[in-house]
């Protein structure tokens, strides 16, 4: 059995074929899709990026794991996905980018420069590529091609409208990844990392123009000002976040963003072409996911950010050639669920860590209570670090800068760390601009959110006790080995 472990860096949930949309062509996505399983309501954990993927990779929550921001160190002590493989025997391999910060306890000091930059691999992960945010290596590969770069990590992604689709940053990618495959007998697992569909809104060469702005769909448009919360109200004046008022440059943005999609799709059937060619379809396990969504202009938004559901809703896929495909899970799945189900397939234990489940009684249609609410968080304390501000936040004030947010059938419940909510009538209104008036309903899902952070806890260590009788539990009453799973 070979590991394909995809990431596709920003990618809403709806914006592909096999989920519906009308106009976004993504014909491996949608193979994928149809030889696998389709999680349609599949959600991350967290935003931005170091927070997302820090979930993905340790299957726990935040609150758990707490990456809270790019550059909150991942602590030392965390299982994660690369380990996991290792124990099934593998050697994971990553081409692109983990954006893990190293934990300063494992520090060479305070002048270990790997403290200077969030964008650190998982420990565990061999390197075929490294992309750090800088995108080092392409910008060489650019500029030994003759052309003129731009720099900053912004500058050469503007550049890709103007530059042929195969000298594009996910090209890069999969070149060296082909590279590499080549030389790889059966049994490898690799994790591509790809960053697009992430901005700048610049899709490559003729992808740039793939799609006209006259025919995409205008976005959800924001509730009226009264109506907002105030987070809701700061990130509509916040530029970085707030979507383009005119109409044709918003348009023109969500253009862009399909046709980064349509791209990286074209560089995964290069993938799947070279795997076929080598006979090994049949023997890959193939999982596609993202650390996090897309506002694309919906509620007056751009990026990933705050409490609504398009920076959260992502894709989903798992396609594993023992599993039959072509179905599609409409419960509610979280990235969370992915490192325990990979556990499951290659045969090892699941982390004693996880907050997610094992995806494979869904799989095998089995009959199995699961959950009916969706769960995330995002925390926005790193606006203020490192901000000159006076006088500076203190810890206890930071600590209120934050949300969580569960998501049913029929409503959306958002507690704010200040104290403040927000219940939202999905059964009236699925598009999150109706709020629910009745405090029976409000009460409810306020109590279910507390039993869900309750039930979530961090217990790798306190389902154990220590004594010198083993007096209580013990690991190995409870089926746990944690000193075996710990990291040195």
């Amino acid at each position: 059995m070979n590991v394909l472990f995809i990431t596709l860096d920003q990618f809403r949930g709806d914006a592909y074929g096999a989920a519906g949309h009308p106009l976004v062509a993504t014909p491996t996505l949608d193979r994928v899709a149809a030889e696998g399983v389709r999680l349609e309501r599949h959600f991350s954990q967290a935003a931005p990026c170091s927070p997302g993927r820090a979930a993905l990779y340790t299957g726990m929550y935040q609150m758990n794991n707490r990456v809270v921001a790019n550059g909150t160190p991942l602590a030392r002590g965390f299982d994660n996905l690369a380990l996991v493989a290792r124990r099934a025997g593998f050697d994971p391999t990553l081409f692109g980018y983990t954006d893990q910060g190293l934990d300063p306890y494992r520090a060479n000091g305070e002048d270990d420069p790997r403290l200077d930059y969030y964008d650190g691999i998982l420990p565990g992960f061999s390197v075929g590529l490294y992309l750090p945010e800088s995108q080092a290596g392409w910008v060489q590969y650019l500029r030994a091609k003759g052309y003129d770069v731009e720099s900053g990590w912004a500058g050469p992604l503007r550049g890709e409208p103007d530059r042929p689709a195969e000298d594009s940053l996910s090209g890069f990618l999969t070149t060296r990844f082909l590279e590499w495959l080549e030389v790889q007998e059966g049994g490898w697992f690799a994790h591509l990392s790809y960053l697009r569909p992430h901005p700048p809104y610049a899709a490559a060469g003729e992808f740039s123009k793939m799609y006209d702005p006259a025919d995409v769909a205008m976005p959800v448009a924001p509730v009226e000002s009264g109506q907002r919360h105030p987070l809701h109200e700061a990130a509509l004046k916040w530029r970085a976040a707030a979507a383009p008022s005119d109409e044709g440059a918003m348009r023109y943005l969500i253009a862009q963003y399909f046709g980064m999609i349509s791209e990286v799709d074209a560089q995964l059937g290069r993938v799947v072409c070279a795997i076929e060619e080598r006979g090994e379809w049949d023997d890959t396990l193939v999982v596609v996911t993202s650390d996090h969504g897309e506002q694309l202009g919906d509620h007056g938004l751009i990026e990933k950010l705050g409490f609504f559901p398009q920076s959260y809703h992502i894709i989903g896929l798992w396609r594993d050639p023992r599993v039959s495909g072509g179905t599609a899970i409409h419960h509610f799945t979280e990235n969370v669920d992915l490192l325990p189900t990979l556990a499951d397939a290659l045969g090892v234990e699941e982390p004693v860590q996880c907050d997610g489940r094992s995806l494979a009684p869904l799989f095998a249609g089995t009959e199995v209570a699961w959950r009916d609410t969706a769960h995330y968080e995002w925390d926005n304390r790193y606006l203020w670090l490192g901000v000159a501000t006076s006088p500076q936040p203190t810890s206890h004030a930071l600590a209120r800068r934050n949300l969580a947010v569960s998501v049913s059938d029929d409503l959306a419940y958002v507690q704010f760390g200040d104290g403040s909510y927000r219940c939202f009538d999905l059964a009236a209104d699925p598009t999150w601009r109706t709020e629910c008036r009745d405090l029976e309903r409000v009460l409810h899902a306020a109590q279910r959110q507390l039993v869900w952070r309750q039930a979530h806890l961090r217990h790798d260590l306190t389902d154990m006790l220590l004594s010198r009788d083993r007096l209580g539990f013990w690991p190995s009453d409870l089926g746990l080995t944690p000193l075996r799973q710990s990291v040195p």
